[in-house]
């Protein structure tokens, strides 16, 4: 009899199951992937760590946060600089100085501020009723036209005009030179990859990978006290009130016999005749001096039960959904529901992290570091 089966090996699973160690639980981690580490998980290829599952970059502002995952590794000083490919012009993000000199020469913030406060004074609209409506209003035309809009629709699938304003309820706008995309204090890679995360944080905790919990579902709630549930909430209840709606990605790895392709991590391709959304290199997150490089293009897909799920569609629709399971998971007085999954978030990773954390300090009390 095992005090906690974890369902799920990523983050949340992990964080879970290594606080529940360090208070004497004895844990079964279980998934149904044959590797640990959820979308965290990296595959060496030629030395290089590929994010198997899309660029991941630690970033929070939160120094516990910081100082946890610090305990399982050391990272580097990578700092999340992309570039935007448009009509075959390159542009820095996120908007910043930079990206405003490119489009229109300016170069100081007074001058870009004018042009923009002028555009969104012409084009936007008070009360935004969709994506496209509120970027209008947020940034102006050109950025909007050149930047986003394109980009946007290839990644959801649909018209800007179709999709919600709350997708972009703010941007990113900087009238600095300052090309971070991220304004967080603490950033990095951990260096080796993160699999050096999830490893120490698993260590010593039986773990089976492979395992489907549906398939054995009865099976695998009898042999736990308690069962925390990463998975996709609709599913564990049957579909019970309808499944909730994502996006899926497709991932297209390259391994090519050059020392750099690309001269950065991650490069945006914004044209909607262009079918994926980026190009990730992946020896760049740890300044790889490898003789070959591997790519990855990623490309956005519509999502059905058998891909994965990785973009919550945050609609009306899909979160009155939510709620009605979020209200049926309160029922289930051994089951603890956390992760992106189950909570029906896009979190980054230390919202996660923080996540499983604040859960684990509820069931083990202040025994949790």
């Amino acid at each position: 009899m095992y005090d906690y089966l974890i369902v799920g090996a990523g983050l949340f699973g992990s964080v879970f199951a290594h606080e529940a160690k360090k208070n004497n639980k004895k844990c079964l981690v279980i998934d149904k992937r044959n590797h640990v580490g959820g979308n965290v998980y990296c595959e060496n290829i030629d030395g290089i760590n590929v994010h198997k599952y899309g660029a991941h970059i630690f970033h929070t502002n939160d120094k516990s946060i910081w100082d946890y995952v610090n305990q399982f590794a050391e990272f580097n000083n990578y700092i999340n600089s992309p570039v935007s490919i448009s009509k075959g012009k390159l542009y820095n993000l996120p908007f910043n100085m930079n990206t405003f000199y490119q489009l229109w020469g300016t170069k100081a913030p007074d001058e870009a501020k004018a042009i923009i406060n002028k555009q969104i004074e012409k084009f936007g609209v008070k009360t935004p009723q969709n994506l496209e409506e509120q970027a209008l209003s947020l940034i102006g035309k050109d950025v909007y036209e050149v930047l986003i809009k394109e980009y946007t629709e290839k990644q959801w699938g649909t018209k800007a005009t179709k999709l919600p304003p709350f997708i972009i309820k703010r941007l990113p706008v900087r009238y600095t030179f300052n090309n971070n995309y991220f304004n967080d204090k603490y950033q990095g890679i951990p260096i080796g990859g993160y699999n050096k995360i999830i490893d120490g944080l698993l260590a010593g905790i039986e773990v089976r990978t492979n395992v489907d919990f549906f398939k054995n579902r009865e099976a695998y709630k009898n042999i736990a006290k308690t069962i925390i549930f990463t998975g996709k909430i609709d599913e564990f209840f049957d579909y019970k009130y309808g499944k909730l709606e994502y996006r899926s990605l497709r991932f297209e790895n390259s391994t090519l016999e050059t020392d750099n392709f690309q001269g950065n991590a991650v490069v945006n391709y914004n044209d909607g005749d262009i079918p994926y959304t980026r190009i990730i290199e992946h020896k760049h997150f740890e300044f790889g001096t490898q003789p070959n490089t591997v790519i990855t293009k990623e490309y956005p897909e519509k999502w059905t039960p058998e891909k994965e799920a990785y973009y919550p569609i945050n609609n009306d629709e899909n979160q009155n959904k939510y709620e009605r399971y979020r209200k049926l998971s309160q029922s289930e007085s051994n089951v603890i529901f956390g992760g992106r999954l189950a909570e029906y978030k896009y979190y980054d990773m230390h919202q996660i992290i923080a996540s499983a954390l604040k859960k684990s300090k509820k069931e083990f009390g202040n025994k949790v570091s």
